[in-house]
C-alpha cells in the first residue's frame, strides 16, 4: 500500500483526513487499525503492504502528492461538489489524475491564486493561523479612496464581533470621475469574505476582487482558467515554512 515505511500519523495526514496532531489524537483515542488490529502507540510505522483504517474506513493506497497553482476564474466555486450544479475549480484541472483539494476558498466571484494538492498535511499547515501565510489581493472599489478612509484597516476593524489583524494597505489608482478606486491589500487571515467585509466597513464595496498573490505564488504565466503545478523548490519552501519573498521568476 505505501512505497516505504512511514509514521503512522504522517500517513494519515497525506491521505487528508486530519493534521499530524490530529492524526495523533485518532491513533490515541484507538480509532486507527493497522492490519485489523487497533493501534494506540505513537510512532508506529506502516509497510508497504499494511492496510490502515479510521474508524473501521481503510484509507485508499497512497496516492503521489501533487501541487498546483490555478488562476480562478469568475463564476466558478472552490469545492469539490456543488449541490447547485454550478462549475467547481477542478473542473478545471482537466488533465490532473489525482483527488486534490483546494487550499482555503475563493468566493464564486473573486479571482486569482488557489493553491490546491492531495497533501492534508501541507494544507493544514498553510492554513493554520499560526502560519500567518500573506494573501494579496486588488479590490475595485466604489468610492474615492483616501488615507484617512482606509486608515483603521492599517489597524484593524471589529468584523461580526472579532477585531481583524492589522492589514497592508495601499491606494493603486483613483478614477474621480467614475468614483471608483483600486486598492491592494496584503493579509493573513482567511476569514469568510475578509476583504470584502473589511472594505464594506470603511465606507468602499468591492464590484472586483483578485488575489495576486498567496505566500510567494502569483499568477505570472497564468491566463484565467489556466493551471500548472509547483516547482520542487516552490513545494519544499512552502513546507519549509519560507512564505515571503519576491514573486516567482
Amino acid at each position: 500500500m505505501f512505497e516505504e515505511a512511514q509514521r503512522l500519523q504522517k500517513v494519515i495526514a497525506q491521505a487528508g483526513l486530519a493534521s499530524r496532531r490530529g492524526a495523533e489524537e485518532l491513533i490515541s483515542s484507538g480509532r486507527v487499525q493497522v492490519n485489523g488490529v487497533t493501534v494506540t502507540a505513537l510512532g508506529t510505522k506502516v509497510q508497504q503492504n499494511d492496510t490502515v483504517a479510521v474508524d473501521g474506513a481503510p484509507i485508499e493506497g497512497r496516492e503521489k502528492l501533487v501541487y498546483y497553482v490555478l488562476n480562478k476564474p469568475r463564476g466558478v466555486v472552490t469545492t469539490n461538489d456543488d449541490d447547485k450544479g454550478r462549475k467547481t475549480v477542478l473542473d478545471l484541472l482537466d488533465e490532473v489524475d489525482q483527488r486534490v483539494y483546494p487550499v482555503g476558498r475563493l468566493d464564486y466571484d473573486t479571482t486569482g491564486v488557489l493553491l490546491l494538492t492531495n497533501d492534508g498535511e501541507m494544507a493544514n499547515q498553510l492554513m493554520h493561523p499560526k502560519s500567518r501565510v500573506d494573501k494579496v489581493y486588488v479590490a475595485k472599489v466604489e468610492g474615492v479612496a483616501s488615507d484617512d478612509k482606509l486608515a483603521p484597516l492599517k489597524r484593524g476593524v471589529v468584523i461580526k464581533g472579532r477585531k481583524t489583524a492589522p492589514a497592508r494597505v495601499a491606494i493603486e489608482r483613483i478614477d474621480k470621475a467614475k468614483k471608483t478606486s483600486m486598492i491592494r491589500l496584503v493579509i493573513h487571515e482567511g476569514r469568510n469574505h475578509q476583504v470584502k467585509n473589511m472594505l464594506q466597513k470603511v465606507g468602499l464595496p468591492v464590484s472586483k476582487l483578485t488575489r495576486e498573490q498567496y505566500a510567494f505564488l502569483d499568477l505570472t504565466g497564468l491566463q484565467s482558467g489556466d493551471y500548472r503545478k509547483l516547482t520542487g523548490a516552490e513545494v519544499r519552501r512552502l513546507k519549509s515554512g519560507d512564505y515571503k519573498g519576491c514573486r516567482r521568476k
